[in-house]
């Protein structure tokens, strides 16, 4: 059917009917689907293990300093656990898809509300602490998440009448929540190259961070590299 069906992606797909069991063992087998499962997968569980070191060497239940780490890191490790669990079981029948992608949706969203609560409380600029704008950030942000997560949910259904319609809204869904998400460290990098502060290990993170995530955005939206070699990147997906 032509709802499972992916830009670029000539072979590799699933059966549309496939049941829980087959969608798990297909995740063992060459599939268009395998590399993202396992992409998302893997580092759940690296981030799990970072939250248990991180744990026992932070007061992180009982400090409230360390309540916005907390919320990151526990949305940290949701996010690609039920991204993999979407890429999974989508395979089951289009209405399963449609499910498992506002799983997945919602997923990033909350991903994208954990950093502006990390963002609020650890990188806002300090000039901006305690004003109007630091007490509401996080309320802002977490408005954005619950629209931005209906908007990219209901991208789903003009897909196939009006494809270009459904990715404008989808990326628009998720690149404003990352530009707010992210204005503390937009504001933390401008001031710091034009200040020639000397260059720190925060500094390089937040850069790689960036640079990392803007990527991501660009291939999602883009389709590259498989739309210049439709079949050569199929088991990529």
């Amino acid at each position: 059917p032509q709802i499972f069906w992916e830009d670029g992606i000539m072979s590799g797909y699933r059966h549309p009917k496939s049941s829980a069991l087959d969608c798990v063992l297909s995740s063992f087998q060459m599939t268009n689907e395998t590399v993202n499962i396992w992409t998302h997968f893997l580092p759940a569980w690296y981030f799990v293990w970072r939250f248990l070191v991180l744990s026992s060497s932070l007061d992180l239940w009982r400090d409230p300093y360390h309540w916005p780490l907390l919320i990151y890191l526990l949305l940290v490790c949701l996010y690609p656990f039920a991204s993999s669990c979407a890429h999974t079981f989508s395979s089951m029948s289009a209405r399963a898809r449609h499910i498992c992608y506002f799983c997945d949706y919602g997923a990033l969203s909350l991903y994208s509300l954990g950093c502006a609560f990390a963002y609020g409380a650890y990188a806002m600029p300090d000039h901006w602490v305690s004003g109007v704008w630091h007490r509401y950030f996080v309320p802002a942000a977490a408005l954005n998440s619950f629209v931005c997560t209906g908007l990219s949910c209901y991208s789903r259904f003009p897909e196939l009448e009006r494809p270009r319609l459904s990715k404008v809204l989808r990326t628009a869904a998720f690149v404003y929540p990352f530009l707010y998400d992210n204005i503390p460290l937009f504001c933390r990098l401008l001031f710091f190259f034009w200040s020639n502060c000397p260059w720190s290990d925060a500094v390089a993170g937040y850069c790689y961070h960036l640079l990392f995530a803007l990527l991501t955005g660009f291939l999602f939206a883009s389709h590259l590299p498989e739309r210049l070699a439709p079949g050569r990147f199929d088991y990529i997906g």
